[in-house]
């Protein structure tokens, strides 16, 4: 099986919006679709510091993955990090979530992209997926947020 990856653009804003929203759904996430667009619509246009990947076949895809990029001093250059990754319920289990990492870890890494970051909730499922692709829990470390959208 080759699961196929198509960097998305502007024409697959709509298609999008619908996945985000069930990732959003299944993930607690609440956002009203202005945000939920304002937000992709930069990334689908060109800008350096993400990218989306369809997964599957554009005009019926299975699924999406949103990585953002930024700075690492210790890693010693260009990371990224796994925002948003998701496949349809329907059709997960099937390895292509597997593949689609496999072959975007290394484009990252021939790109230049010196460490890929995600969070995960503690004993998913989706963890030992992580772990065979080489993602380590880092136990020292606290992943921290803060929200700079409110007062």
């Amino acid at each position: 099986m080759k699961t196929k990856l198509h960097m998305a653009d502007t024409e697959d804003l709509e298609r999008l919006l619908g996945m985000v929203a069930a990732f959003h759904a299944e993930s607690g996430i609440e956002q009203d679709v202005e945000t939920r667009r304002a937000a992709l619509l930069p990334l689908l246009e060109g800008s350096p510091l993400g990218v989306i990947y369809i997964l599957g076949p554009r005009n019926a895809p299975v699924g999406y993955v949103a990585i953002s990029f930024g700075w690492s001093i210790g890693h010693g250059g260009i990371d990224g990090f796994i925002d948003e990754f998701w496949i349809r319920p329907a059709v997960r289990s099937r390895g292509m979530g597997s593949e689609a990492l496999a072959a975007l870890i290394r484009a990252l890494r021939d790109a230049g992209v010196r460490a890929l970051r995600l969070e995960a909730d503690r004993g998913s499922p989706v963890g030992r997926l992580y772990a065979r692709l080489g993602f380590e829990p880092r136990e020292r470390v606290l992943l921290m947020s803060a929200d700079l959208t409110g007062p």
